[in-house]
């Protein structure tokens, strides 16, 4: 095996509901229109921190396309897949990731937006009470 190098990505993203690694920009979603196994699903320009399964061809609702299966590099549950090949109709779809919502959580990034300080600064010492 080797060592996982882990891209921690700026802004609002999803991560992976299991580990919370970050795994595509709220940014980068193409569609929300999209529909798995399991429910919903968004369609992205990219993904990181994702490994690419083995590739298959799949019957779907918009036809025959061949896709691999897209793993989570940190816990290795499967988020979605990713598209290969495609009809030519769906062409669009090429080299782009789909993340199946329930395997996702949208958290905003709270180290740039909030901070909360949890350290109180004031000092109170025995000989100040009276």
């Amino acid at each position: 095996m080797g060592r996982i190098f882990v891209v921690e990505l700026e802004g609002r993203s999803y991560r992976c509901r299991f580990c919370k690694t970050h795994l595509a920009l709220v940014s980068d979603v193409f569609s929300k229109a999209f529909h798995s196994r399991r429910g919903k699903a968004y369609l992205f320009n990219k993904a990181v921190n994702v490994n690419v399964g083995t590739l298959e061809e799949r019957m779907m609702l918009s036809g025959l396309h061949t896709v691999g299966d897209l793993y989570c590099c940190c816990c290795g549950q499967i988020v979605g897949w990713k598209y290969v090949a495609h009809e030519k109709s769906q062409q669009y779809k090429e080299g782009k990731c789909v993340l199946e919502r329930v395997c996702i959580v949208d958290e905003p990034d709270f180290c740039s937006e909030f901070y909360i300080d949890t350290c109180p600064t004031v000092t109170v010492s025995d000989s100040e009470d009276a």
